[in-house]
């Protein structure tokens, strides 16, 4: 059969990949990000009208960090700062919407944005010796420890958010806001801030909270006053769009790629073709679609290869689906042996 031809964007894609002059260092891939889905100092949400998150500031943060980008983490923080962080402390309000009036609906933050932020300017402050940067983390960290990290049933664990996560002595988690390199690295930054506890916990409960066939984690779990588990009763029960990136946390945070708690994840992901993005933990049913780009990147990560998509493939690709790849190539690049 004929090869089929790119088509314009494709042909546009393939161009901002292979031809535009980078400066050192620079990756490729970070160039098409900044191109496609960073208008000014914003993130845009592509599959989903263009809004932006403060999940998906952070993540360009850390990708411009990583990519020696100080001018581009600069327009991000600063719109970051100055369009989503609240008046009363150092979080996030989690989503922004520039077709509303105000753009910022909802005060509530996002608890996976605050971590991704703070460990993006911690990054920062490092790499570029820079103490504003170095302030504004631990004032972030400071918020997160005080409001959002909790004691319950016998393990410390992380609200997603400041409100709406409390429930009949049950508390509401999101596994995949667990960003655990983040963890780790405040864990060091902060010793006596209770992350390492946070940090053990967290592990403990990923490894309890397997449901399904694939003893696989649930988008959003319940935790009882009495310890157990069991998925969210007000979302699916599924392994899916959140669930997928528990596993790229742990690679990056240097979980061996043959552990017991990566195998499940990688048996799924092998288990059929195509790669499904999601299953339902309770009945076994499989998505009828595939999986993402971004979530075979993930896939490709645990089994030990570079996470790689061909110009064709990105033309289709969203923010989330392209963000998942970028973060699964510096994971490989930073965390799994």
């Amino acid at each position: 059969m004929a090869a089929r031809k790119a088509g314009p964007l494709g042909a546009l894609i393939a161009l901002l990949l292979f031809c535009l002059p980078a400066s050192a260092g620079e990756d490729e891939y970070w160039r098409l990000y900044q191109t496609r889905y960073i208008d000014g100092g914003r993130v845009l949400d592509t599959g989903n009208k263009g809004v932006s998150h403060s999940e998906g500031q952070g993540w360009g943060m850390l990708l411009a960090e990583a990519n020696g980008d100080r001018r581009t983490f600069d327009r991000l923080w600063s719109w970051t700062r100055r369009h989503l962080q609240r008046r009363d402390l150092a979080l996030f309000s989690w989503r922004y919407d520039p077709a509303a009036s105000p753009p910022v609906q909802d005060l509530n933050n996002a608890t996976d944005g605050d971590l991704l932020i703070a460990w993006a300017l911690l990054r920062a402050a490092q790499r570029w010796d820079a103490a504003d940067y170095r302030n504004a983390s631990a004032k972030i960290r400071q918020a997160i420890a005080g409001r959002l990290i909790k004691e319950h049933a016998g393990l410390t664990v992380l609200l997603p958010g400041l409100q709406g996560f409390e429930q009949n002595g049950q508390l509401i988690l999101n596994p995949s806001y667990l960003v655990m390199p983040a963890i780790r690295a405040f864990a060091r930054a902060d010793p006596g801030g209770g992350w390492q506890r946070l940090l053990d916990d967290s592990r403990s409960l990923l490894d309890r909270a397997r449901f399904g066939t694939y003893r696989l984690p649930p988008d959003w779990l319940a935790l009882g006053a009495d310890g157990t588990l069991e998925p969210a009763a007000a979302w699916p029960a599924r392994f899916g769009f959140d669930a997928v990136r528990v596993p790229l946390y742990l690679a990056w945070d240097g979980e061996p790629l043959s552990s017991p708690r990566l195998a499940p994840f990688a048996d799924f992901w092998s288990c059929c073709e195509p790669l499904h993005a999601w299953v339902d933990l309770n009945s076994g049913k499989l998505s009828p679609y595939p999986g993402s780009v971004g979530v075979k990147a993930i896939a490709a990560l645990l089994r030990g290869e570079e996470p790689v998509a061909t110009p064709e493939q990105l033309a289709k690709e969203d923010y989330y689906s392209m963000s998942l790849l970028m973060l699964a190539r510096l994971a490989r690049k930073e965390g799994a042996p």
